[in-house]
């Protein structure tokens, strides 16, 4: 097959070639997808002392702080693996009044309850954290980066076969 046979996808004796090509690369950009784990900011911040993990949160300057990929712990496993989620701890130590900030990324580790998996729901509430009690809230997302645009990477299955199915029509 020839780059000839590809550009004239309209002749019949050319589909079936053409429906393979296009596999073919529909299969290689599936397999770069599933190479990429998500991205997502990580940082800390009590009282306002780290500015770019601070609310409100402006992604374009916080490159610095951005971890592609970043890598969670998950339960009763040694070493780290691709995150499922990012998260944010936000919330106001009971003692001091002082902010706190907290931005990273986690996994499910695949237990059956939502109650014991922080990355399956966000919620609010009191909690410890560094041995002080905090009121606050976490939030979840499972967005690469949770807060800046969607790369290719983000694009699913079905965005790569409506684009192959685009390109042999072009032609």
């Amino acid at each position: 097959m020839n780059l000839k046979d590809v550009s004239d996808c309209s002749k019949a004796s050319s589909v079936f070639k053409c429906c393979c090509f296009y596999s073919i690369v529909l299969v290689l950009l599936l397999l770069l997808k599933g190479s990429h784990s998500l991205d997502c900011f990580k940082c800390v911040s009590v009282g306002g002392d780290n500015q770019p993990c601070e609310d409100p949160f402006h992604n374009n300057y916080t490159k610095d702080i951005l971890e592609a990929p970043c890598w969670a712990g998950r339960k009763q496993r040694d070493g780290v693996f691709p995150a499922t989620a990012c998260i944010k701890l936000s919330g106001i130590y009971e003692d001091t009044g002082e902010t706190m900030i907290v931005r990273g990324c986690a996994l499910d580790s695949g237990t059956l309850t939502i109650d014991t998996e922080i990355v399956r729901m966000s919620h609010c509430g009191g909690f410890y954290f560094d041995n002080r009690y905090v009121s606050g809230c976490l939030q979840s997302c499972s967005e690469d980066a949770c807060n800046r645009s969607v790369s290719i990477y983000s694009w699913n299955w079905m965005s790569y076969l409506i684009f192959l199915i685009t390109l042999t029509y072009i032609h």
